[in-house]
């Protein structure tokens, strides 16, 4: 069966989507006969209730995914109407195609995507008529209607599986890709270090090192640095002038009974029955022993996970519980009730209680509520800072009338330590300028910092006296890769002219069947990437940092090892990301045509009036229209 495309999904389950999120509160409108619709593509209209739902939709989607509330306005900032237009526009244009070429999904098929939908479905896993009519009823909307759309969601599915599925990524293609990422080499490496030198470096004198020191500024000129006062404060400063009251620590740890006092538990399955009757019978098949316990979940149309309600405590399975808390573990128990009706329970193990006594938490209490107290009173310095510098005072007035304390750096580039090791500090110290004036700056553990920029000293050479050492060590590794490589070039000419490493006295290491992600232990960096470069038999010479140099001859290019399962899962999964591309790419480009083939109109003054009814609705005004 050819799979299907990640856009097919997206198309054919999204109205039910919207249909759970409906149900879980979310809301429907209905916008009256005079604006039913914002637009058409060909025949089929784009239903304006339908947007509105599914901007909603989309909306929620994106409060999930930054973690807080997204509003309208914010929603159409960030073009989620936009969004959810194109989409709706989409499938008009495949209904649309749909309607044209006479292609329509049968009564059969209809009813089993409705009758096999959970929200649809009782307490025994069956379809339920009175939730179906109940839940459409709940999302506005009618059972013709809602067979109708669930009708047109399965014809879109076949045309976009005609169009998409059955590609396939040629060969040629996916094994490409699989040599580049899993051919393998084997080579021969020379690594040559100062031992290898024929003789030692010389001691250098001030001359040579201040011609080298003259010749390359850059090394040694220091970057722009920031002069800054600061004065700040952290909840660690206050942490010693903290008293922690023993009874708030009581208190935090009663308030976390549920976390450090666990209740014993139990592992438990459980089936639910209709009537006393029926579980009595199904217990009768399932037996003393539990054999039959799993049977009768298949026969229920249900999974385990249906039936695992977890690990609960006897309070859980309130009358079912004492008799089920009395019971070893493996033990199948029943019938017995539960809120739903007669039950067959499973208990699958047995959790004991567990008491984290108040002793072995308590620095981590007394922790918890120090940081709680110091941070409440740097928010209490927050306000008296802000006062005291817009007062004019300065930064050492703050610090003589406050907690704050008084600091200063010379910040540069790249520090990440002491007060540069807070990117609040460093974002404030590198765009301040001598005209601003201080302001208090929020830093991330809760502590307050406000900058005064003193100076700014421009880059600048530094004197050779101040760097001496590392002159020397500079030279020192350029003239011994000058000298490396001379004598790395000599190996070479000579293995070229028949000589072999061992004539030479040399004793390589050989690397077997590495793969471009490999690592070889001591090699400098750039050292596998230059294998990959090279042909097969060739020689070449690779410098790295600090002066290393490597000779290097590829020996063997080897085809990925199709005898290894990871290289065979990995060209299933090459073949399966490229024939989803290319299906993608196809649906596209199948869908553009069809949009412009049939024509678009889209009524803009109908999506304003629908866009400026949700941005009421969100902030409390009454939504137009009803039901």
């Amino acid at each position: 069966m050819a799979k299907r495309t990640k856009g097919t999904n997206i198309i054919v389950w999204g109205l039910l989507g919207l249909l759970i999120l409906g149900l879980a509160g979310f809301g429907f409108d209905s916008f009256g006969t005079s604006m039913r619709t914002i637009g058409q593509v060909g025949g089929r209209d784009i239903d304006a209730d339908e947007y509105s739902l599914a901007l909603r939709n989309e909306v929620r989607a994106a409060s999930q995914r930054f973690g807080q509330p997204i509003t309208m306005d914010q929603a159409f900032a960030l073009g989620l109407d936009r969004r959810v237009l194109q989409g709706l526009v989409q499938r008009a244009a495949f209904d649309n195609e749909a309607d044209r070429i006479g292609l329509s999904a049968g009564d059969a098929r209809v009813q089993q995507e409705v009758v096999s939908q959970p929200a649809f479905q009782g307490l025994d896993g069956s379809f339920d008529r009175a939730a179906y009519r109940a839940a459409l009823r709940n999302a506005g909307l009618t059972e013709p209607g809602y067979e109708r759309q669930v009708r047109d969601d399965i014809t879109r599915g076949l045309l976009q599986r005609a169009v998409a599925g059955g590609l396939q990524a040629p060969d040629s293609y996916v094994d490409t890709l699989l040599s580049y990422l899993s051919e393998r080499r084997s080579f021969t490496r020379l690594p040559l270090t100062r031992a290898d030198m024929a003789t030692p470096l010389p001691e250098p004198d001030e001359a040579t090192l201040r011609a080298y020191y003259d010749a390359h500024p850059d090394a040694f000129t220091a970057p722009e640095t920031r002069n800054i006062t600061y004065a700040w404060i952290t909840p660690d400063m206050l942490t010693s002038e903290v008293a922690v009251d023993e009874a708030a620590v009581q208190a935090l740890y009663d308030q976390r009974a549920d976390q450090y006092q666990l209740p014993e538990r139990r592992l438990v399955e459980r089936i639910i029955f209709d009537t006393e009757d029926a579980a009595r019978a199904a217990m009768d098949r399932i037996g003393p022993d539990g054999a039959g316990f799993d049977e009768v979940v298949k026969e229920r149309g249900l999974g385990l996970a249906d039936v695992d309600i977890g690990d609960v405590t006897l309070a859980d399975l309130g009358e079912a519980g004492p008799e089920i808390f009395a019971a070893s573990a493996p033990a199948v128990l029943g019938p017995l009730p539960s809120r739903f009706g007669p039950a067959i329970y499973r208990v699958n193990g047995v959790l004991p209680a567990q008491v984290t006594p108040i002793d072995e938490v308590r620095d981590d209490l007394v922790a918890e509520l120090s940081a709680s107290q110091t941070r409440r009173e740097v928010d209490q310095l927050t306000e008296k800072v802000n006062d005291l510098l817009a007062g004019g005072a300065t930064l050492e007035d703050v610090a003589n009338e406050t907690k704050l304390q008084l600091g200063s750096i010379g910040f540069q580039d790249g520090m990440d330590e002491g007060v540069a090791a807070y990117p609040e500090f460093r974002e404030a110290a590198a765009t301040i300028s001598e005209d601003d004036f201080p302001e208090a700056i929020s830093l991330s553990d809760g502590g307050l910092i406000a900058l005064r920029l003193e100076a700014i000293v421009p880059p600048q050479v530094r004197p050779f006296e101040d760097v001496t050492v590392k002159v020397i060590e500079a030279w020192a590794t350029e003239e011994a890769t000058k000298r490396l490589t001379a004598r790395a070039e000599d190996i070479i000419t000579a293995l070229k002219n028949g000589s072999s490493f061992a004539d030479l006295g040399l004793e390589p290491e050989t690397v077997t069947g590495i793969t471009r992600d490999g690592f070889v232990e001591g090699a400098a960096p750039g050292v596998i990437a230059a294998v990959f470069a090279m042909k097969e038999g060739a020689l070449r010479i690779v410098t790295g940092d600090a002066g290393q140099i490597e000779v290097q001859r590829l020996d063997t290019v080897m085809p990925p090892d199709m005898s290894d399962p990871d290289v065979v899962t990995l060209r299933g999964d090459i073949g399966d990301a490229l024939t989803q591309g290319i299906a993608q790419d196809a649906f596209g480009y199948f869908s553009d045509a069809l949009q412009q083939s049939a024509g678009i109109s889209l009524n803009s003054t109908a999506i304003q009036a629908v866009n400026a009814l949700l941005r009421g609705t969100a902030t409390g005004g009454a939504p137009r229209g009803g039901n």
